[in-house]
């Protein structure tokens, strides 16, 4: 199947236009990372649904789902191709940060499973990781949004447009990861 680079307006499609749809959603969850900041130093309590929720966003939407398209499908097609010195550094760099955003979500869920053990101190755990995915993706966005994504100039029309169903491809098979592991870990309870 030939996946049409046309939107609904003749509007040509490139792959940084998911990309960009993705930033968008991500940018939404910002307000709801200072909210619970806000609530938390006043509460002195966390809401462990919204954490739970906010986890779950972060890990496969913004992480497997938009950093795996990234790395998976935009980065390695970049690697056949003949960066310049200042795309090769911002695309390691993009990679770092990848796996920095990986290592705050981690955080944030070692210390919110301290808080149910009882640990009051993991609070300041919760808010810092909470306080850093706030401050961390709206500069890593505008990187990516305004200075990265330029590189589409490495890529040929055809290669945009196999680009563009593989992220397709990725999207759909998204759901069916998620809920196998959903069932893997309720099949390993008691």
């Amino acid at each position: 199947m030939h996946l049409s680079r046309r939107g609904l307006q003749g509007i040509v499609m490139k792959p940084i236009g998911p990309l960009m749809r993705e930033h968008r959603l991500i940018e939404r969850c910002i307000p709801v990372l200072t909210s619970q900041v806000r609530r938390i130093r006043k509460e002195k309590t966390i809401d462990l649904f919204i954490i739970g929720t906010v986890v779950d966003f972060f890990r496969t939407y913004a992480d497997r789902t938009h950093h795996g398209k990234e790395e998976e499908i935009l980065f390695r097609s970049l690697a056949t191709k003949a960066l310049s010195p200042e795309h090769a550094r911002v695309t390691a760099e993009l990679m770092d940060e990848h796996r920095y955003a990986r290592s705050v979500t981690r955080d944030l869920v070692a210390a919110k499973e301290r808080y149910l053990q009882g640990d009051a101190a993991s609070l300041a755990g919760v808010l810092s990781s909470l306080e850093t995915l706030a401050g961390f993706y709206p500069k890593h966005i505008e990187k990516e949004d305004r200075h990265f994504f330029s590189i589409l100039d490495y890529f040929t029309r055809q290669e945009q447009d196999a680009m563009l169903a593989e992220f397709s491809a990725f999207d759909r098979k998204m759901i069916h990861e998620k809920y196998a592991k959903v069932i893997e870990s309720l099949e390993g309870l008691p």
